[in-house]
């Protein structure tokens, strides 16, 4: 058996996230690395081989962290948190808190759409050469940048904005809604497989949702889906998806969190299973609470304390406390994680939070800060979005940012092809209501 490219990939890309969960993996590369260099050559067998080693590998005993995959694991290890709070909105309140939130995941990701995978750098170059700093509004088009940067989105551009444009971010949020209406709230992980096999086409999954996907019709279900040959069962895929279950549980974290573990696992272990609980919790309690910094503590209180990503969380609320200005926080953070990649669950999770915490529910300031940190920019414009927007309601958005939707969706999901936010708030607030008459 020939050399596989793709298994190559594969192996090393393993070996970098099991260095990242605290495996040794040095004597593993130095082989890798050794085998590639003989006159002979290495067999697709023998990378096999070493992916099955690589696969089997344990953390270290002197790895700092606790970080289990499985809910009641996770549960014992969390700090103490408020798992349920009093809730007191009226129907009408609450329906314009989860609409608010859907407006502000859809203008976010937007925002951040044409500048996806830059890094601050390229992004503050092509702004300055755009003559929009500072930014308060959509990413203008211009062409001529010196060093050759051009927008990923057009579309989603200032002034050429008339609907949100199709995005694996509402994507998923549209498919939590779909699982949560089709199987109710006694759902199941293997019911979230079967919506993603049936609903979301292959090609528009990416990294761990494709590798699970792929696990999924080769008859692998969760938590195997997640855990076979996925090198990216850590990345942001999994926190992506987490604001439907928040949608769901006005002021009730812990079943938000229960409800994204579920989905979590379909695709992504520890780290990965943890950002989407994290950001679920946090959307449950803005239903209640306006505080931000409260708000963070809220959604830590349903992950594990001693983990990586409230690691990175916790040191990113104390330096927006500590520092003059994101900018600071920022590279406090790339130079504590920026060694993840660009994708990863940590790093971004991190850009979030420092949105958050430098708009303290300044809309504008949230999606506009998180963007600007770069990386996943989509996806954190979206996550800071939708919980500044569930914090302020949909009456309270600036009309710059949602009004050029027009209450349009545009998504890939079957079924919703074209969608209304309107109508899709309606119908999570729906849900909601069922949750939380199960609660009495």
């Amino acid at each position: 058996m020939e050399i596989s490219k793709e298994l190559l990939d594969l192996i090393r890309r393993e070996i970098v996230q099991r260095r990242e969960e605290g495996c040794d993996v040095e004597a593993i590369e130095e082989s890798v690395e050794l085998a590639l260099g003989r006159s002979d050559g290495l067999r697709g067998v023998e990378l096999y081989a070493i992916l099955c080693n690589l696969e089997n590998l344990q953390p270290a005993e002197s790895f700092p962290y606790v970080e289990p995959s499985t809910l009641d694991e996770i549960r014992a290890e969390r700090p103490d948190g408020p798992r349920r709070m009093e809730l007191n909105l009226t129907d009408a309140q609450m329906l314009d808190h989860i609409h608010g939130a859907w407006l502000g995941r859809a203008a976010g990701c937007a925002l951040g759409k044409p500048v996806e995978g830059w890094h601050k750098d390229q992004i503050d170059s092509y702004l300055e050469f755009a003559k929009a700093l500072p930014l308060n509004d959509y990413i203008p088009l211009v062409d001529g940048h010196p060093e050759g940067l051009k927008l990923r989105d057009p579309d989603c551009t200032r002034r050429r904005i008339h609907y949100m444009a199709r995005d694996d971010d509402l994507d998923y949020t549209i498919l939590g809604l779909h699982v949560l209406e089709s199987y109710g709230l006694d759902f199941t992980s293997h019911n979230v497989a079967e919506t993603l096999l049936n609903r979301l086409p292959y090609h528009l999954t990416y990294t761990a949702e494709r590798t699970a996907y792929r696990n999924l019709v080769n008859n692998l279900w969760p938590p195997e889906s997640a855990e076979h040959h996925n090198p990216y069962r850590e990345w942001i895929g999994a926190q992506i998806r987490a604001d439907a279950w928040g949608y769901a549980a006005p002021g009730w974290p812990e079943k938000a969190a229960e409800f994204a573990f579920r989905d979590a696992a379909v695709s992504h272990v520890k780290n990965g299973i943890y950002g989407e609980m994290f950001v679920a919790a946090m959307l449950a309690a803005a239903f209640v609470t306006s505080d931000v910094e409260e708000v963070i503590k809220i959604g830590l209180s349903e992950i594990p304390g001693n983990c990586r990503l409230a690691e990175a969380v916790r040191d990113t609320v104390e330096w927006s406390k500590e520092l003059s200005g994101w900018e600071q926080v920022w590279t406090r953070i790339n130079e504590r994680y920026g060694d993840y990649h660009r994708v990863h669950t940590i790093n971004n999770a991190a850009l979030v939070v420092m949105g958050l915490m430098a708009a303290q529910r300044n809309y504008e300031t949230s999606i506009v800060v998180s963007v600007r940190g770069g990386w996943d920019t989509d996806c954190n414009g979206a996550t800071a979005g939708s919980v500044c927007g569930m914090m302020l309601g949909a009456d309270a958005l600036p009309g710059k940012w949602v009004g050029v939707l027009n209450d349009q969706l545009i998504s890939a999901v079957w079924g919703f092809s074209e969608c209304k936010v309107s109508e899709l708030a309606k119908r999570s607030y729906e849900i909601a209501k069922k949750v939380m008459a199960t609660a009495k």
